[in-house]
């Protein structure tokens, strides 16, 4: 069984930095692209970054580019956002998600297996 535990998330002030981590376990994990998404209170879940299998290919939101960065860790089985430069508006629930092919996408419905959530709040 496929598992995906977020952690990392917390209370930040604007404009500080906080790393997210994603552990994975149940499947061959560099076999697929990695994804970050996150909903805020009220709000659809929106694509942040994902990441190729290999992790030489990456995409973000518009909303979140040069700011956000993911990365992974395939001996580790972990897979990572860096986000800096923190807005109020980052505020939402984090959820990390393993695709079903190797390529980078931001197409939500292309991820079979989603993680529990983690909180992040950035205070102004």
């Amino acid at each position: 069984q496929v598992q995906l535990v977020e952690s990392g998330g917390g209370l930040v002030q604007a404009g500080g930095s906080l790393t997210l981590s994603c552990a994975a376990s149940g499947r061959t994990f560099s076999n697929y692209a990695m994804g970050w998404f996150r909903q805020a209170p009220g709000k659809e879940r929106e694509f942040v970054a994902a990441i190729s299998s290999s992790g030489k290919f990456r995409k973000y939101a518009d909303s979140v580019k040069g700011r956000f960065t993911i990365s992974r860790d395939n001996a580790k089985i972990t897979v990572y956002l860096q986000m800096n430069s923190l807005k109020p508006e980052d505020t939402a629930v984090y959820y990390c998600a393993t695709n079903s092919s190797p390529y980078v996408t931001s197409a939500a419905a292309t991820y079979n297996y989603w993680g529990q959530g983690t909180q992040v709040t950035v205070s102004s």
